[in-house]
């Protein structure tokens, strides 16, 4: 309300997540790095990964890695499989642990969803539902019950060997065009078997892989599932247009264990569904019961996709918050009333580690304000 200052306070608030104890309610979003040659993250992504634990941030997700041979689109990703690879995030983990920290690995195959320029022709063999990368867009065969369970059996192997190096929780990376996404999409499963059809028989290959997930780490491990309306194909997709669908959608992903979900947004602030100014974590949360995490463009002065093209549109405004950016007023209001209980925050941790604990101090002026070029470096 106008002539009313806003408390950052409930951004500080302590939360448990399935036994694992946060300090605050920060995340750190995944966000593709592409600086582990042969898949096998190195002192410089654990150095990375540590100063966003000394900066305050209460959980990092990292990047995606690719649970087996032929699931990333760029020759740097980080493996979650080979010795070395794990070797290489156990002292990722270790690091992160030392400053304080907590880390969860994200799981990710592309699926079929190639790199750009140079890197086009990966994934060499793009596996999709029904060999569609999107509506139109052939570009294979439909996969075979024996892939599917390859795949099932790879994000199964990655969760129990990020359980085993020492990280404090998994997420599934369900979003945005991806592989398990494109089962979801109604535009890229147009299969007549198990796997496809409805909405919830559209989830079936995601609830395979959640419970096998859950049976190799156990009950007490945190397991987060992130899910999107839009994908990299079409910004504009939708998987659920009313809450009653949504409800169909999560209901399964729920009963096969998941613990948490990452509704990812490109802006936080947006309603999902007319009647309400819940967003999709706040409709998520609604439905479901479960922890939710919210996020799209939080901490930056723009959208996130437009802040590359240059678009100086500004996000939301709030109030009397005398503090960068502008919207974080708006996004307190919605955390305290409970809409959601986690905020993932990306870019702007790209462009400055300490983002939580200077906001956290009051020391607005001292916060980095993120440019594309951050995406260049493993600052």
């Amino acid at each position: 309300m106008p002539g009313m200052k806003i408390s950052l306070q409930p951004l500080f608030q302590p939360f448990s997540l399935n036994g694992l104890e946060l300090p605050n309610r920060i995340l750190m979003a995944p966000m593709t790095r592409n600086f582990s040659p042969r898949g096998v993250p190195g002192a410089n992504v654990a150095a990375y990964y540590r100063r966003r634990a000394e900066g305050g941030v209460g959980l990092i997700l990292t990047e995606g890695t690719a649970p087996c041979d032929g699931a990333q689109n760029m020759p740097q990703i980080p493996h979650a499989y080979g010795d070395e690879a794990l070797a290489g995030w156990r002292k990722v983990v270790a690091g992160v642990h030392e400053a304080g920290g907590r880390i969860a690995m994200q799981i990710w195959h592309v699926g079929a969803v190639t790199g750009h320029g140079e890197h086009s022709s990966l994934p060499k063999s793009p596996v999709s539902p029904s060999g569609l990368l999107k509506p139109g867009v052939q570009i294979g065969e439909p996969m075979t019950q024996i892939q599917i369970s390859a795949a099932v059996e790879a994000f199964a192997r990655a969760a129990a060997a990020a359980k085993e190096v020492g990280f404090d929780a998994i997420e599934l990376h369900g979003a945005h065009g991806y592989l398990i996404d494109q089962f979801f999409w109604d535009g890229t499963n147009y299969r007549t078997d198990a796997y496809g059809g409805d909405l919830k028989a559209r989830t079936r290959f995601a609830v395979e892989i959640i419970r096998e997930c859950r049976r190799r780490v156990g009950r007490d491990f945190p397991i987060l599932l992130r899910f999107s309306q839009w994908k990299l194909q079409d910004y504009a997709a939708r998987l659920v247009t009313t809450p009653q669908e949504l409800t169909t959608f999560l209901e399964p992903l729920v009963a096969a264990g998941v613990d948490a979900f990452h509704c990812s947004t490109r802006r936080f602030w947006m309603p999902e569904f007319d009647g309400s100014d819940f967003n999709l974590a706040g409709w998520t949360k609604k439905i479901t019961g479960k922890p939710t995490v919210t996020v799209g463009s939080v901490g930056l002065d723009v959208d996130f996709i437009d802040s590359f093209g240059g678009v100086k549109e500004p996000v939301p405004g709030n109030g009397d918050l005398k503090a960068p950016p502008a919207h974080l007023g708006r996004l307190v209001e919605m955390l305290a009333r409970g809409d959601f209980d986690l905020v993932a925050v990306g870019r702007a941790l790209l462009a400055d580690p300490a983002w939580p604990s200077k906001l956290r101090d009051g020391r607005f002026d001292d916060i980095g304000i993120f440019a594309p070029e951050a995406l260049a470096t493993l600052a």
